[in-house]
């Protein structure tokens, strides 16, 4: 079975190292969707040793931060399931109140036609912010 997360970077990369990337999803109903994707392909948080651990998760809060402040949503949703690709990656999704599936998750049944409107700018914007707060060069 070949993992679509060994083999395509899973968005546009906005950092990476070697242990993981951040990438932001191409996603019209959510944007500023990011995922941190570890580069090593495991299934489980409990599968890296104790200090990766704890560096993907600071990346994760790092980014959740970086939404939050870009983005302005109503809450954040933080997911890890790996059903589907059993590669281990975290979802950062930003979620509004009138969003396509509030407050079910986005992979549920849409409620409604999406009614928020971003910045134009809410693009460029998130990418620097989390350059920024990673530390890391353009990649």
């Amino acid at each position: 079975m070949s993992c679509e997360l060994c083999i395509q970077d899973g968005g546009t990369v906005i950092f990476r190292n070697d242990f993981l990337r951040v990438v932001l999803v191409e996603d019209a109903d959510y944007p500023g969707f990011c995922r941190v994707i570890c580069n090593t392909h495991l299934a489980e948080m409990t599968d890296l040793p104790i200090v990766q651990r704890s560096a993907m998760m600071m990346t994760v809060c790092k980014v959740e931060q970086a939404v939050r402040d870009v983005m302005h949503p109503d809450k954040i949703n933080l997911a890890s399931l790996g059903n589907m690709t059993p590669h281990l990656h975290w979802h950062i999704i930003p979620r509004y109140a009138k969003d396509k599936h509030f407050p079910q998750p986005i992979w549920g049944v849409a409620q409604r036609v999406a009614s928020r409107v971003v910045p134009a700018d809410w693009r460029d914007t998130l990418i620097s912010t989390l350059r920024e707060r990673l530390e890391l060069p353009p990649c």
